[in-house]
């Protein structure tokens, strides 16, 4: 795929495109309705795009028409960062987007998302659906007219692309990094400055030089962003994303207008395409770094202690500030570092002990 060809779809600015049309009263006829769907992710992009399609084909058909959707990818009806907006006033039924992106208006968001030395896919999912992440989340989105479901997982992310080698915790000061959500306060706490950019912006950045590091999700997406032209330097792994949920966000005087059959088909076709993404996403993170170092002469370097060390130190400093901001943000807060204290001693002794000791047996070394 031509680099340009690709940009041009997934293509994200920000606040750049208003809404065409409004839609708060979705057209019924016959019992059958609309949801227009709005998304941060350019179209056809590789996993957040063409998961969100995937999603919204899925809905149309799960429910045999009775709700026909209608998929915007970023930039088509609205900007990336507008999505929110446009679902919570009704301008929209529905949103794909990742929840750390409105950290400005609550910054328990980041939780539902993915937060540093947070939870991993499995963690991520035992917690949602079982130790009462939802019920947090959902009265976090109530409060801005919303309800939300995860749809989708990016797994633990590589810690990003630089032009130049970090072998100490002094080289990221004055780093200008593409970093949202909480990571990139943390960021922020160890000296970098932190650049939020749709991704669509992000390669101009770094070919620029406007900035000096990035993250975005792995290689596979990486790959067809080019990032491997400005930086050769690729780094695991990230401490901010360990596991990044992809949410549907959904106008709750909408969903709440629904029949339980129809909020229970949605939710079944968001449980799906979540465990799809994530099969896929492995996948192809698998096969494109391989590509990436073979084809590219990428460079993988993993952080060191010294530096993991000082992402800890400065995280901690951004929960408490988080937890400081209003009673809910701790009540996440507690609950999210419950469950990882919980999970993390279960999965170090099943999934991790299994993992380390197959590789040594079989000789596998990253």
């Amino acid at each position: 795929m031509e680099r340009r060809k690709f940009l041009k779809k997934a293509a994200v600015g920000a606040g750049t495109v208003a809404a065409a049309s409004t839609v708060a009263a979705p057209a019924i006829a016959q019992g059958r309705q609309e949801m227009v769907i709005v998304s941060s992710w350019g179209r056809d992009f590789p996993g957040l795009g063409t998961s969100a399609q995937r999603l919204a084909q899925r809905i149309t058909d799960a429910t045999d028409g009775r709700i026909t959707t209608r998929y915007f990818a970023a930039g088509e009806r609205v900007g990336a960062f507008d999505v929110f907006d446009a679902v919570a006033s009704g301008n929209a039924q529905a949103y794909t987007s990742a929840e750390y992106y409105w950290k400005g208006k609550h910054p328990a968001y980041g939780f539902f998302t993915s937060v540093p030395f947070g939870l991993t896919y499995a963690e991520q999912s035992a917690w949602i659906h079982f130790m009462g992440g939802q019920q947090l989340w959902d009265e976090l989105a109530a409060g801005f007219g919303l309800k939300a479901l995860v749809c989708g997982n990016t797994g633990v992310q590589m810690g990003g692309w630089f032009r130049k080698e970090i072998e100490t915790a002094d080289d990221l000061k004055g780093l200008k990094m593409r970093i949202p959500g909480l990571g990139g306060d943390v960021m922020a706490k160890v000296g970098a400055s932190p650049v939020s950019l749709p991704g669509g912006q992000i390669y101009e950045n770094l070919v620029s030089g406007a900035i000096d590091a990035t993250e975005w999700v792995g290689p596979w997406n990486d790959y067809f962003l080019k990032f491997y032209e400005a930086a050769k330097y690729y780094y695991h792994p990230g401490m901010h994303e360990p596991g990044g949920f992809t949410a549907f966000g959904i106008n709750k005087a909408w969903w709440d207008g629904l029949t339980k059959a129809d909020r229970t088909t949605i939710e079944a076709c968001c449980v799906q395409e979540a465990e799809l993404m994530m099969a896929e996403v492995n996948a192809n993170n698998a096969i494109y770094l391989e590509k990436l170092i073979e084809e590219h002469g990428v460079q993988v370097r993993e952080f060191s202690d010294e530096i993991y060390d000082a992402f800890g130190e400065a995280a901690q400093e951004v929960f408490e500030e988080t937890r400081a901001h209003s009673d809910l943000a701790n009540r996440v807060y507690e609950s999210f570092a419950k469950a990882r204290a919980q999970l993390a001693k279960y999965m170090y002794t099943t999934d991790v002990g299994y993992s380390l000791k197959r590789n040594r047996v079989l000789g596998i070394r990253a």
